[in-house]
């Protein structure tokens, strides 16, 4: 089996992921981050999803993100705001987010001989996030073939976007498929200890709207 790395936040988009990837029959290396995000549950329903897919190996990284700020998710002066429909780019936003986070991935993919890296980035139902777009995708990945030595050497790295031109709804309905159990991921921005979701975030609104236009009932756990 091919083996793979895979982005695990513990929320709907990186679940189906895994699922996806674990369904292709490759060999799941899941990765998440305690990145100084003050919602902690995700974490846990990082772990639990990890077990429940058996992956090979989970491990959680501490990337200290809460120093450098500028994110209502990390800083604990900035407060997560209610859904916006505005075309701006949320305070929700956390700076190099991604492109971080594939960094520790390629790295850690690099060391297991992995040619491929799968991430859950959405660029239809999502808040306008610069990192989560095709060519940012494409742009990185061109990058990470010039800058590794297994690359330069003639494996070449991928990364997998099974999810970046779906909607929410037909996210959930391949997750399904796939037997998904959503009510185990947690996606809010400010979800208490027991994951249970405010309801009111970009996150919580994108989520019920995926789950009604999928015509399926919502597992999610609201405050």
């Amino acid at each position: 089996m091919s083996k793979v790395v895979v982005l695990l936040s513990g929320g709907l988009d990186s679940t189906t992921v895994l699922a996806i990837a674990k369904s292709q029959g490759l060999e799941c290396y899941a990765l998440s981050f305690d990145y100084g995000q003050k919602q902690r549950s995700e974490l846990k329903a990082a772990k639990t999803i990890a077990t429940e897919f058996d992956v090979v190996e989970h491990r959680i990284m501490r990337v200290y993100l809460d120093d450098i700020g500028g994110s209502a998710l990390t800083d604990p002066n900035l407060q997560v705001p209610k859904f916006d429909q505005s075309n701006k780019i949320p305070v929700t936003y956390v700076p190099a987010r991604n492109t971080i986070f594939l960094s520790f991935a390629l790295a850690w993919a690099e060391v297991l001989g992995a040619q491929s890296i799968f991430i859950g980035v959405n660029a239809l139902d999502y808040s306008g996030y610069p990192d989560c777009r095709a060519e940012y995708i494409k742009a990185y990945e061109t990058m990470a073939n010039l800058a590794t030595k297994r690359s330069v050497e003639g494996d070449k790295f991928q990364i997998h976007t099974p999810l970046i031109n779906l909607s929410k709804a037909q996210i959930i309905q391949r997750g399904l498929a796939l037997g998904v159990d959503y009510s185990a991921t947690t996606t809010c921005y400010q979800a208490n200890d027991k994951g249970e979701a405010c309801g009111e975030c970009d996150a919580c609104v994108l989520r019920r709207k995926g789950f009604i236009q999928a015509n399926v009932n919502d597992p999610t756990r609201y405050q």
